[in-house]
């Protein structure tokens, strides 16, 4: 790593258009695993003026079997999309929960996909997909994330629960955030630049209430990058296009997937080009990417190391990883190397060889958890009760252990 640099991340809101779909698609999979903890997911989401169109393909028992739908089923879909998009605060003219038109293309899973997932016989569940993922972790934060990431999102969710609570009544849901930070030798002294674009309500782009609105948002940034980043060298960027009533899926069309860089590290790791949301934890692009953020992590929650990227790959059926990749970049405590960490990985049981199975056991995936991971980031949030398992660092005094 360089010894100075200047790196950038940025944030979208629940209210932008791509994030609503993923949260469209992450509550269609939560609601599957509800009927069916085996169930099987790929749901993909378009959204635009006054238009949801579901896509993808599912197997789930009670809801969808043999080719036909559940009585009601179709209902109780329409409805788990427009109560998302309700709780997003969605009650535009060119997009409102109520009002939109929804269409519903979701089908049968592959029954090609299907053979090579299943167990049968002396067979393991294979992976749904093949594929690269990659995990990491760096002692910028408390959670173990990329300082300009972690800002960006909180900058957002701040916004977003102002929002929500009547206390930011101008603002509405769609809203991008970036964050600029200076780093020498290895930790961030200065905030260069802060981007913050927030959709509003009528009026305030001109006047006493464009004001208003850029003071409140400078407040927040104030109120989440610690004070000592900030200085009157810091360039502020507040809606600097102007106008920003129309947003959302009627300023813009949304897809599922379509934002992997703000779901994971902001740019600061490899990505291994799979999307997250709308899918059932068989697939290895969600499931695997969250082991390999929980290993990264408990290696440096463990202070085996100050930074750390994993990698894992899969192919499709075949249950047992391909590969395994540690990489702590010249961060190693003393005595640690990451030819050690891989062998140290190897060695813990409770991990099962990284098998897709091993992981949904391990983690808790097969349960109704996703739609709260579909916004402000799957990475960097906090661990509670069933939600965000691969936040947990129960896995500190193991990989210790094996080390050692």
């Amino acid at each position: 790593m360089r010894s100075e640099f200047i790196f950038t991340s940025e944030s979208v809101s629940e209210g932008h258009p791509d994030k609503v779909s993923d949260q469209i698609s992450d509550a269609i999979v939560d609601l599957f695993l509800s009927k069916d903890p085996e169930a099987r997911i790929a749901c993909e989401t378009l959204t635009t003026t006054q238009l949801v169109a579901l896509a993808g393909e599912i197997r789930c028992k009670g809801v969808y079997e043999n080719g036909e739908w559940a009585p009601g089923a179709l209902d109780e879909i329409e409805k788990t999309v427009r109560e998302t998009v309700k709780k997003i605060g969605y009650e535009q003219e060119g997009f409102h929960w109520e009002t939109l038109t929804f269409e519903n293309h979701l089908h049968g899973q592959s029954a090609h996909i299907a053979q090579g997932v299943d167990a049968a016989g002396n067979k393991d569940e294979g992976a749904g997909d093949q594929g690269i993922m990659f995990g990491y972790a760096i002692d910028d934060t408390p959670d173990l994330m990329p300082a300009t990431l972690y800002y960006s999102h909180n900058i957002l969710q701040r916004m977003a629960a102002d929002r929500h609570s009547g206390a930011a009544p101008f603002l509405e849901p769609d809203a991008k955030s970036q964050v600029t930070l200076r780093y020498k030798d290895g930790k961030p002294v200065a905030c260069t630049a802060v981007v913050v674009s927030t959709q509003h309500a009528p009026g305030y782009d001109k006047g006493e209430k464009e004001a208003e609105l850029k003071a409140y948002v400078k407040k927040v940034i104030g109120d989440v990058i610690p004070a000592e980043l900030l200085s009157d060298k810091t360039e502020y960027h507040l809606n600097p296009t102007g106008s920003f009533e129309i947003g959302g899926p009627d300023g813009d069309a949304g897809l599922t997937g379509r934002k992997i860089i703000v779901d994971t590290y902001g740019g600061a790791a490899p990505h291994g080009g799979g999307a997250f949301s709308g899918k059932d934890p068989t697939k290895v692009d969600r499931s695997a990417a969250y082991i390999t953020r929980y290993l990264a992590k408990n290696i440096v929650a463990a202070k085996l190391a100050k930074r750390c990227t994993i990698q894992l790959a899969y192919a499709i059926g075949v249950s047992k990883p391909l590969s395994l990749y540690v990489d702590t970049h010249g961060t190693c405590a003393d005595g640690v190397t990451d030819e050690k960490i891989e062998e140290a990985i190897g060695k813990i049981e409770k991990l099962g060889g990284l098998t897709p199975r091993a992981i949904r056991t391990h983690l808790g995936l097969n349960k109704p958890i996703y739609a709260a991971t579909a916004a402000y980031g799957h990475f960097g949030r906090t661990a509670e009760g069933d939600y965000f398992p691969w936040e947990r660092t129960d896995l500190v005094e193991d990989l210790k252990a094996a080390i050692a």
